[in-house]
């Protein structure tokens, strides 16, 4: 028993570890970052310093934040200095899912949810879940709220161990041990 909390402590520290490294070399690269925020793999362009993020936001695996638009290329021949760029800005207390691209000149306010795969373009109220391709705001956070809280798919499991964790999800969705 000692030795899985040892591990799942040591998992635990790990992950926090990696996470504040990863946010320090963000920072050190340009990209402002606010307080208690989660950062996964992420792609921050190759002008992170032209990406604002605001506290309490958490950012998913595969995203990619685009600072540049590289469609100029095909004007190269006409205009040979020509480069387009724009600044994102991410409001606190917003997730990004996994997948999803930001593109340049995009605004998102606070207390949004963009879905996994979205492609956001523009300026997006606070209160906004976003989704699609193009990304548009389909409805507001508070009613996503009352529907996760109204949801079959919810569980309170945050304070148990992988292993209780995997019993109740495995009786729930009735898996095979």
């Amino acid at each position: 028993m000692i030795s899985k909390i040892l591990h799942l402590t040591a998992r635990i520290l790990t992950r926090v570890t990696v996470g504040k490294v990863r946010i320090a070399i963000l920072r050190k690269r340009g990209v402002k970052i606010g307080d208690d925020c989660m950062i996964f793999n992420a792609d921050f362009s190759t002008e992170p310093y032209l990406i604002s993020i605001g506290n309490h936001v958490a950012v998913s695996n595969g995203v990619r934040f685009i600072t540049h638009d590289g469609a100029v290329w095909i004007y190269r021949d006409e205009y040979p200095d020509l480069d387009v760029f724009g600044k994102i800005v991410v409001g606190n207390n917003t997730v990004i899912g996994m997948n999803a691209i930001i593109l340049p000149n995009t605004v998102i306010g606070d207390n949004c949810i963009v879905a996994a795969g979205a492609v956001v373009k523009g300026k997006f109220e606070d209160n906004s879940l976003i989704m699609g391709n193009p990304a548009k705001k389909v409805m507001n956070t508070q009613l996503q709220k009352r529907m996760y809280l109204m949801s079959p798919a919810k569980f309170d499991l945050k304070k148990m161990s992988d292993q209780q964790k995997r019993k109740v999800l495995k009786e729930r969705f009735q898996l095979q041990n």
